[in-house]
């Protein structure tokens, strides 16, 4: 999740610069004054984390040469003029050059606050397309974000870093939920054709002729993208629900693949939910078409077998989901770490990304257990379960090391202050870093 969106308030009125940053203040946000454009120019970079709240009428630069310089620099930057009645021209004006909007002296404080959710709300999400862009456009941000540390996730890092640098076709498998589109990215991303084109197209959300359209054209005037195989060509081209492609459109396919020769202009990625007997995504595919594909294969491991990842990746995204609604994130004692690494999750990772977040409001409200998250997800679960009886020596330690993780990262790294908490001597506690490869770098 992202930080905290802030707010910078630039007026060389220091009653006014005052009463707004209270007020916003009040309102939840993050505020930062400046008495000046000069000023505030040191501080606002082209990725600012937030957005401008500015006075028009300002001695040295106004706020239209401010808005001028602003946009130069980052032309997606949420800018909130503060204009007196003879400004309003001026107002509007700064609309065309790209204000996000204009209040006129005196304004309400609830219509503030009101565009400032609107322009942080903006602002957030332009934020994370850059940050989704950079992350696909490098492998080594990607393959972080497979956390974890069992052996099926090594495996499956190894088998993307392997098959990356082949250019054949791929298809990736597994359960829904279990991540396989960021898979793919990372395919693509640590491949040669890193770089260049990604397109996904979801293939059960088309009618049968729609999909075929979509694939190959042709495309009406009114379109506003070209066939899958044009947009994609040179890059990577990914199918999701690859079994929903009825005969035509699988035929189609396999002829095109066919014609693009070895190695092919566009690589295609499959993926595929089906992982009953009887409904695999081998069952759905033309054999020929299927082998085709499937020379290459990768199967995402479901959650159930991935030991402690499942407490770390709890961990991570309670944390995440506690900054983004500004309180701590819930504790998790031994009976509900046991029962996290029990349930079935068939869901998978997306599953889990949910009940986090759901303990995360529960634990602001003072009120409901991680144990009723899981008991209503999972009506055939009790209070502490035993499906699958791994050693108890499992469950310790993944206890023990979510525990010493969740420590080092409420203290950021400080050893003295976990050796206080967990009541541990030095050396026991680098011994037990070292079993479970945490690294105090990680955390300061």
């Amino acid at each position: 999740m992202p930080a905290a969106m802030k707010i910078a308030i630039v007026d060389d009125e220091k009653d006014m610069r005052q009463s707004i940053s209270q007020w916003l203040a009040l309102s939840g946000y993050d505020t930062e004054a400046f008495p000046s454009a000069e000023e505030a120019l040191k501080s606002l970079g082209p990725d600012y984390p937030g957005i401008v709240v500015t006075d028009v009428r300002m001695p040295g630069m106004d706020g239209m040469q401010f808005l001028k310089k602003l946009m130069g620099s980052d032309s997606s930057l949420p800018v909130i003029m503060i204009t007196g009645h003879g400004d309003v021209p001026m107002a509007v004006e700064a609309m065309r050059i790209g204000a996000f909007d204009f209040l006129e002296k005196p304004f309400n404080p609830d219509r503030m606050t009101e565009l400032a959710k609107k322009a942080t709300n903006a602002r957030r999400m332009t934020l994370d397309a850059r940050a989704l862009r950079k992350d696909l456009s490098d492998g080594g941000q990607l393959m972080k974000k497979l956390i974890g540390t069992s052996n099926a996730m090594e495996r499956l890092r190894e088998d993307i870093l392997d098959l990356g640098q082949a250019d054949g076709h791929v298809l990736i498998e597994g359960e829904t939920g279990t991540g396989k589109t960021l898979v793919a990215h990372a395919l693509h991303a640590v491949g040669a054709r890193a770089g260049r084109k990604f397109v996904t197209i979801a293939c059960a959300a088309f009618d049968d002729e729609g999909l075929i359209k979509r694939l190959f054209g042709p495309m009406q005037p009114e379109d506003s993208h070209l066939p899958a195989f044009e947009e994609a060509r040179g890059g990577t081209l990914v199918l999701e629900d690859i079994e929903a492609l009825n005969d035509a459109a699988q035929a189609r396919l396999l002829t095109h693949i066919n014609a693009e020769g070895n190695p092919p202009e566009t690589r295609v990625v499959g993926i595929s939910n089906m992982q009953d007997e009887g409904h695999t995504c081998e069952d759905a595919l033309r054999p020929d078409l299927f082998y085709r594909l499937a020379s290459l294969r990768i199967t995402v491991p479901p959650l159930r077998q991935r030991g402690e990842d499942i407490l770390t990746l709890f961990t991570r995204f309670s944390e995440q989901f506690a900054d983004d609604y500004g309180c701590e994130a819930p504790q998790v004692s031994a009976q509900e770490a046991t029962q996290l690494l029990q349930a079935p999750w068939p869901g998978n990772v997306r599953q889990l990304f949910n009940v986090a977040e759901r303990a995360v409001l529960q634990a602001r409200r003072g009120s409901g257990t991680i144990t009723s998250l899981l008991m209503s997800d999972h009506q055939d679960m009790q209070p502490v379960m035993t499906t699958e009886g791994k050693p108890l020596k499992e469950y310790v330690e993944a206890f023990e090391r979510m525990l010493i993780d969740n420590t080092m990262r409420r203290h950021k790294g400080s050893i003295a202050a976990v050796m206080d908490e967990l009541c541990l001597p030095r050396r026991t506690l680098n011994e037990k870093m070292a079993k479970y490869s945490l690294q105090r770098s990680d955390y300061l």
